[in-house]
């Protein structure tokens, strides 16, 4: 039988999609792409705002449509955040949230035995860590999920409700995963989890899980995801000062760049804690890559908290910017908050914030016109090899097939957004 998984959403999504497609081929099912008609379609969602919601149920209508006869399978955070409908959704056959994603050969075959609507979402508020292993060997870069669920709670945010309390892969898992993938061509791995910066057990911190990792042969990058401001403590980044292996480049979510807006988020810091910490980065690592995430129309921003965030923006020179709309999400407190703010005037910020990133991005690659840099080619087209260097600038050099995963340096000359060339 053939099978195709279509996800949506975040890294640890993916990551989650790929665990779910090396179980599915040991299994001696056939992999097809997300537009051919499969026997079985899975749905991986999201649910971080009302767009993902409609896009991931819109993906599963749109597999049902395709192939009525498929076994259409649903998972993920909208399963986890919207339990009361998928008993009178008659296009999805199996259902199960963000536990189980490891058990997925063992769902299909009881519903092939059984003919029968499986649903299995079960409470993810007091879980344990649900350990998967990557075995994918044909790409450059590698995911490795170490973590998941948060605790912090911010008001905008339904994800500590969909993924649960935080739960880590112990250690040793960790590390033989990232020995496995090196050995089998990786390169580069990426860390990754709902709060990566969080993890820890007892006496094994983040820290103590970098400094074990660094040290694996062979491995040439480790990249974290994203992480949080106050995480980035003294023994993470003395890490960062003994290893080059650890990338030049960190996405650290700002969020709003207003003090008063940080509060009503219930983040953990303020913006001076935040632009303090970046001049301590920054003194280690002076080319470093830092992305961010912001929202733009939270309740109560005004336009003078709206201008303060991009001032704020403009001083801590980010490389990019991830622009989110703030959405509503039932169940959170700032849903609750008064002084919503119009759709209208949240596109406008958007763009201004959007306009601004792409200032920030073409600025940061300027840095590195007529430098010799080094990037691993993942893709190869039309004569051109397309690969990210450490600090994530993407590349475009001329080259051949044969040279892919393989470090090749390059001399940047020009800059044909969103393209380093040579």
């Amino acid at each position: 039988m053939t099978f195709n998984i279509n996800t949506l959403g975040c890294k640890v999504n993916a990551y989650e999609s790929s665990v779910m497609s090396d179980l599915l081929k040991n299994a001696g099912y056939k992999e097809v792409g997300i537009n051919d008609i499969a026997d079985i379609s899975i749905i991986n969602t999201c649910t971080v705002t009302n767009t993902a919601d409609n896009k991931s149920l819109k993906a599963i209508r749109s597999a049902y449509k395709k192939n009525k006869n498929a076994i259409i399978i649903v998972t993920g955070c909208t399963v986890q955040n919207k339990k009361e409908i998928w008993k009178s959704m008659k296009e999805a056959n199996i259902v199960f949230g963000n536990i189980g994603k490891s058990n997925i050969v063992k769902y299909i075959e009881e519903y092939k035995k059984n003919k029968k609507q499986i649903i299995d979402i079960k409470d993810i508020m007091h879980t344990e860590f649900e350990t998967m292993k990557l075995n994918n060997f044909d790409k450059t870069r590698a995911f490795v999920k170490i973590e998941d669920g948060c605790n912090n709670f911010c008001t905008f945010c339904i994800i500590p409700y969909t993924r649960g309390n935080i739960r880590c892969k112990e250690p040793r898992d960790v590390i033989e995963e990232v020995e496995t993938l090196v050995k089998n061509g990786h390169k580069e791995v990426v860390l990754t989890g709902i709060h990566t910066g969080h993890y820890g057990f007892d006496n094994y911190s983040f820290a103590d899980l970098l400094e074990s990792l660094i040290k694996i042969d062979g491995l040439e990058r480790l990249r974290i995801s994203s992480i949080e401001m106050n995480e980035l403590n003294e023994d993470v980044l003395n890490i960062f000062k003994k290893s080059n292996i650890l990338v030049d480049h960190l996405h650290i979510p700002l969020q709003s760049g207003s003090d008063k807006i940080l509060k009503l988020m219930n983040r953990k810091y303020l913006k001076e804690d935040f632009i303090n910490k970046i001049e301590e980065i920054r003194n280690i690592r002076p080319n470093i890559s830092i992305t961010t995430d912001v929202i733009a129309g939270f309740p109560n921003e005004t336009e003078e908290d709206f201008n303060e965030m991009i001032e704020t923006i403009k001083k801590i020179n980010f490389s990019k910017l991830h622009v989110f709309p703030y959405s509503r999400r039932t169940g959170t407190p700032a849903d609750k908050m008064n002084n919503q703010i119009d759709g209208k005037i949240k596109k406008e910020r958007v763009k201004k914030l959007l306009e601004l990133s792409k200032t920030l991005e073409q600025n940061y690659m300027k840095k590195f016109l007529n430098k010799e840099v080094i990037f691993i080619p993942e893709a190869y087209r039309d004569g051109y090899l397309i690969g990210h260097t450490g600090n994530y600038l993407l590349i475009k050099a001329k080259g051949n097939e044969s040279e892919l995963h393989k470090d090749k340096k390059v001399i940047i000359k020009d800059i044909n957004y969103p393209y380093c060339t040579n």
